[in-house]
């Protein structure tokens, strides 16, 4: 099986519409030419219109932190689906752990959001991982269980229309480390069987968590994972654009053009 690796980064509640006119300007020439991979952008929803105009006949896709899985309504400060589309999305990342501790919701709302998206032809991206540094067999089951939770809706066919983040909680934020790689690689074989099991014929599975220049490519290169999927680091767009290249040459089970 092949396939291009998708690399991208969510900002969270990072950078102002000025200030990501900016980081697009700059990131856009650090990655042109790129056309073996896939790369995106989650800016928050303030700044969603300047990736619009920033990256428009480019090879960046963008996309939103989240989504109302409703069509319209009485929801105060939420987005619809429809609305993300109209700004040209292409991706919505779905079930952060910020947002399941943050926002309580549950795999059953997260499932819900999930089929919106594909009901409007976006890309979910659906994040899972475990809440602490728990043994192999501990942190597949919880995996295991937040997927089948939260996909139990979603048809076959429609599994290789999604992508699955796995990121380990205690892997993110300031201070901490990415997973070891042999951790990571058992994670994302286990997500892959999971969603082939149950009808994928493609299961896309990238990693996120402390991924920097430093671990960037020992990462990419472990056969399970489909691409990275970069935080803190890709603030600055120059490291991003050094994580984004990082070279797939010598790696057969990239997709190489």
């Amino acid at each position: 099986m092949t396939y291009r690796p998708l690399i991208g980064t969510s900002w969270k509640m990072n950078l102002t519409a000025t200030e990501a006119t900016t980081y697009l300007r700059e990131l856009v020439p650090r990655v042109d030419g790129l056309h073996d991979r896939d790369i995106f952008v989650l800016p928050p929803f303030t700044a969603i219109w300047v990736a619009r105009r920033e990256l428009a006949g480019t090879s960046i896709g963008w996309g939103a932190q989240d989504v109302h899985e409703n069509e319209a309504g009485a929801h105060t400060g939420d987005v619809s689906a429809a609305m993300l589309v109209d700004l040209g999305c292409r991706y919505v990342e779905i079930g952060h752990s910020e947002r399941r501790r943050a926002h309580g919701e549950s795999d059953a709302r997260i499932g819900a959001k999930v089929r919106t998206a594909l009901r409007h032809d976006l890309t979910p991206i659906l994040c899972v991982g475990e809440a602490e540094r728990f043994t192999l067999r501990v942190a597949r089951s919880s995996v295991i269980r937040q997927l089948s939770r939260s996909l139990a809706r979603v048809t076959a066919a429609d599994l290789d229309r999604l992508v699955v983040a796995y990121e380990p909680v205690w892997a993110i934020g300031v201070g901490a480390r990415a997973a070891p790689l042999g951790h990571t690689a058992a994670m994302q074989a286990a997500i892959g069987a999971w969603l082939s099991a149950h009808g994928a014929r493609t299961p896309r599975v990238i990693y996120g968590g402390s991924i920097d220049t430093s671990n960037a490519a020992s990462i990419l290169a472990l056969p399970e994972v489909n691409g990275l999927f970069v935080g803190r680091a890709a603030l600055d767009p120059e490291t991003f654009a050094s994580i984004a290249r990082t070279p797939i040459d010598g790696l057969p089970h990239k997709e190489k053009p």
